[in-house]
């Protein structure tokens, strides 16, 4: 297709904190083939934080105010006055597709797999959940379909404010930690986003970590307090708490300055990646939540991932459970941890 100009962009992306992060990689190509176009993201409330300050985009709309989805009406004025003549649809809703059609946008790309994919007058005919390429490979490759190619995902960082550095430091120091203290971040949750390792290895961990010297902070959103709090216990109530303390900009200043950041597969991940801190991940043996579709986009960072051919429970079948997850031991996992923490060398991404 013949490349065309595009000077009122809309990238949209309504659904979790993971999802934004690795749609972010899509900004900095349009911006590179657009260089005097206005680009915004629509993005749900509680993920603006995420999106605000990168380099290149220039608006942000939300979906919902406060996690109350808006009206469709009031919605669709805000689009309409936008006056977008591109939007690209990285997850796509019948909402979404019917509010893009609606506000008139002339060039509306989308998936072509769904049943209102009418709605879309550029489609794009992959299957996301055959897990052939990356999350942000499958983002980029919708802008293919406008004439745009970028050979590699680009590497992101997301701006944090000085504000934030300082809500960040403010923790530490609540936390009893001095500001050059090293300190590991573990993240036990994933919000149902995928199979866990059990909060009992995350304290196991804790406690290994804190024989080699150093603090261990345990994180969390608010819903997530009492897995947060099963690892303390499992930890001997030595490992500290920040679970749901902390606005995602804050969260993402505090794991940058944190030497290692170990979880399963969720947003702060992907944050944590974004921010240059060293990762360790958990994935589950299913292809729809695998580290080839949804790992980290780190620099140094350790995968382990489970295998259901050996899993008691699921013996080479459909996942039941998160019993394969055990399968990764706190052994392997301490040894990677100490590997990437003299990586680190008790530096951090301030």
């Amino acid at each position: 297709m013949k490349e065309r100009k595009f000077e009122n962009v809309l990238v949209v992306r309504t659904d979790r904190i993971g999802d934004v992060v690795l749609t972010l990689p899509m900004i900095p190509v349009l911006r590179e083939r657009f260089p005097g176009s206005r680009i915004s993201m629509l993005v749900r409330s509680c993920t603006t934080g995420l999106a605000e300050g990168f380099a290149g985009l220039d608006n942000i709309l939300t979906y919902d105010t406060s996690g109350e989805q808006k009206g469709f009406f009031a919605i669709l004025a805000e689009l309409r006055a936008q006056r977008f003549d591109l939007a690209v649809v990285s997850h796509p809703t019948f909402r979404i597709a019917v509010l893009i059609f609606c506000a008139g946008v002339p060039v509306r790309v989308g998936s072509g797999y769904r049943w209102y994919s009418f709605l879309f007058n550029r489609k794009v005919f992959e299957h996301r959940k055959t897990a052939e390429k990356h999350e942000a490979e499958y983002n980029i490759s919708l802008l293919q379909v406008i004439g745009l190619a970028a050979p590699e995902v680009p590497r992101i960082a997301l701006a944090i404010p000085e504000s934030s550095k300082s809500a960040a430091a403010a923790e530490i120091r609540r936390l009893g930690m001095k500001p050059s203290e090293k300190f590991v971040v573990l993240h036990p949750g994933s919000g149902g986003s995928a199979r866990d390792w059990s909060a009992e290895n995350f304290g196991d961990l804790a406690q290994e970590l804190m024989r080699d010297g150093f603090r261990v902070v345990v994180t969390g959103s608010t819903d997530e307090a009492g897995l947060v709090e099963k690892v303390l216990t499992r930890s001997g109530g030595a490992a500290l708490s920040s679970a749901g303390r902390m606005p995602l900009k804050d969260l993402a200043a505090f794991i940058g300055a944190a030497q290692l950041f170990v979880s399963n597969s969720t947003g702060p991940l992907h944050i944590a990646a974004a921010v240059g801190t060293p990762v360790i991940a958990f994935y589950p043996p299913i292809r729809e939540c695998s580290a080839r579709r949804w790992g980290p986009l780190a620099d140094v960072k350790t995968i382990f991932t489970a295998d259901n051919a050996l899993c008691r429970r699921c013996k080479g079948g459909p996942c039941q459970g998160n019993d394969c997850m055990d399968q990764i031991k706190v052994a392997n996992v301490l040894q990677a941890a100490r590997s990437l923490l003299m990586s680190k060398e008790g530096s951090n991404s301030w």
